[in-house]
């Protein structure tokens, strides 16, 4: 990895649930939106099953889609790197995942540091309390459903621990699950690097 990379650091918090629920990442400045997605997927152990938009300022960054995007001009995610955005002098900016359940996040940009040699990127660095299964019905269907799974004499018990498939500790953020997913991810951009090399030297 070259030296000169530079990574940026990354505060992501769920909005209106309590405790807070936040994780810390670091990513690449050559990462898009769509990358930023993915790695937000990864660190909340979503399931991509969803749609996505990031709001910065006054643009939307999406997956654009006429169906979806309602008269609202839609810039592609795919097509603006996170650098581009912290050159704008962006240091704060929205994503909301699952317009159903409506799970928005905040993000803040903590800094720009170089890449560290020894590490792979991109990288999750910590974070508190787990966040919320798909489809549980935003915020007040994941309050009911801590209550539910919280006490085994809740009526609704053994349902939601049925549907969930097992127990849910929301103090326990699975960090190797976490790390797990963004494993695949740091070999996912190992792969599109060597292949990119790989690429430019034919030319040459």
């Amino acid at each position: 990895m070259s030296g000169a990379e530079r990574i940026a650091r990354l505060h992501i918090r769920l909005d209106d649930a309590e405790p807070v629920i936040w994780r810390r990442v670091e990513v690449p400045l050559t990462a898009s939106l769509k990358g930023l997605h993915d790695v937000i997927q990864a660190v909340m152990l979503f399931e991509d099953y969803h749609l996505f938009e990031f709001r910065v300022g006054e643009r939307r960054y999406a997956v654009p889609n006429p169906e979806w995007d309602l008269g609202w001009e839609t810039y592609a995610a795919r097509n603006v790197r996170i650098g581009a955005l912290i050159e704008r002098g962006v240091n704060a900016f929205a994503y909301t995942y699952d317009f159903g359940d409506d799970w928005r996040h905040s993000i803040t940009v903590e800094g720009v540091v170089d890449a560290d040699p020894a590490l792979e990127y991109p990288r999750f660095v910590e974070g508190e309390r787990r966040a919320p299964p798909e489809d549980v019905g935003g915020v007040p269907g994941f309050e009911n459903f801590l209550e539910a799974m919280a006490k085994p004499r809740h009526p609704e018990h053994r349902q939601v621990k049925q549907w969930y498939g097992g127990r849910f500790d929301p103090g326990d953020i699975a960090r190797d699950a976490i790390n797990q997913r963004i494993a695949k991810l740091v070999r996912r951009r190992t792969l599109g690097k060597a292949g990119f090399l790989k690429s430019q030297n034919r030319q040459h």
